[in-house]
């Protein structure tokens, strides 16, 4: 598959860009080692999106919560429960971190989490709720919440 690359202006304006559920589908959230990979479109419907739910095959809190465009490219990832991240320039970022879309690096780089945006990451439920809005998901998809969260 063809790597497509965009500006940052691009990837900044799919970021920012209201996004909605496709249908009235109810999703599982996953369990151990599952993935759901959910449809979004934007509000005028020109633009489609992709929300991607995983979770750890043994670990239960860790997993990643996604959001891509063009259906290859990573706006936006959190990953948590997991290992550091090393950036290219070498620098070590703790886990959880946030992965936001750099032109020329895809999702490579990784920042801390901003707190004021996810203030609980040990609730994945609500880090969940958080991602979605920090992704501007502003109709979310109707998620069923498993045991094990």
């Amino acid at each position: 598959m063809a790597e497509i690359n965009l500006t940052q202006a691009e990837a900044d304006s799919l970021i920012a860009m209201e996004k909605i559920k496709m249908d009235t589908q109810i999703w599982d959230y996953p369990g151990l080692g599952g993935r759901i990979s959910i449809p979004l479109v934007s509000r005028n419907k020109r633009e489609n999106f992709i929300l991607d739910i995983g979770r750890g095959k043994i670990d239960l809190l860790k997993g990643n919560y996604q959001n891509r465009a063009h259906q290859v490219v990573v706006l936006v990832r959190v990953d948590f429960g997991g290992q550091p991240h090393r950036n290219p320039d070498e620098q070590e970022i703790s886990s959880p971190h946030l992965h936001v879309y750099r032109e020329g690096y895809g999702d490579k780089w990784a920042i801390s989490v901003p707190h004021d945006k996810f203030p609980d990451t040990k609730d994945l439920w609500q880090l969940l709720e958080d991602f979605m809005r920090y992704c501007n998901i502003i109709e979310p998809p109707n998620i069923e919440k498993g045991l094990f969260i």
